[in-house]
């Protein structure tokens, strides 16, 4: 945990930004751990919290539209060569388009707070074609809302510790 602070004062907001954009694409970084960290950091008065804010919500929504992008633009060949092998043949994926037009708005809001889940979500709606203009107000509702509530979870447990 010491390591991740350090990294967070050393690197500041670029890191912020780039984590949560690796994060959100589906790397390996623990995004809710990582803004709960940025949230103590602006608590004890490291980090601003405007600006963290700002750059967790920049970071966050780069990585659902680059996921949105590789979902639309490689997302169903890929899933139509490669699929059966990972269990996605072609009438399950029809079913999990269907969802995500009729529920794929709620879940990109919702699904934020769903480690893994939010991920998926990014790259069906480009896969399902979601329109871009309501897609981007849906992730930037979810990135906001998700975004600000870890942040201040981590300001709530920096004071709990004092």
């Amino acid at each position: 945990m010491e390591t991740a602070l350090q990294f967070l004062s050393d690197y500041g907001y670029a890191a912020i930004y780039g984590l949560l954009t690796l994060g959100i694409v589906g790397l390996p970084v623990p995004d809710e751990l990582l803004m709960m960290s940025v949230g103590y950091l602006t608590r004890i008065g490291t980090m601003y919290l405007p600006y963290a804010l700002l750059c967790s919500f920049a970071g966050a929504m780069s990585g659902m539209m680059l996921s949105y992008v590789i979902g639309k633009k490689a997302g169903r060949p890929l899933l139509d060569r490669y699929g059966r092998w990972v269990g996605l043949k072609p009438n399950r994926i029809a079913r999990v388009e269907k969802w995500m037009n009729k529920f794929g708005t709620i879940s990109i809001v919702f699904g934020y707070f769903i480690p893994g889940f939010r991920h998926v979500t990014c790259y069906m709606c480009g896969i399902s074609q979601m329109p871009l203009r309501k897609y981007v107000f849906f992730a930037a509702l979810g990135a906001l809302i998700w975004c600000t509530v870890f942040i201040f979870s981590g300001r709530l447990l920096a004071h709990a510790i004092d």
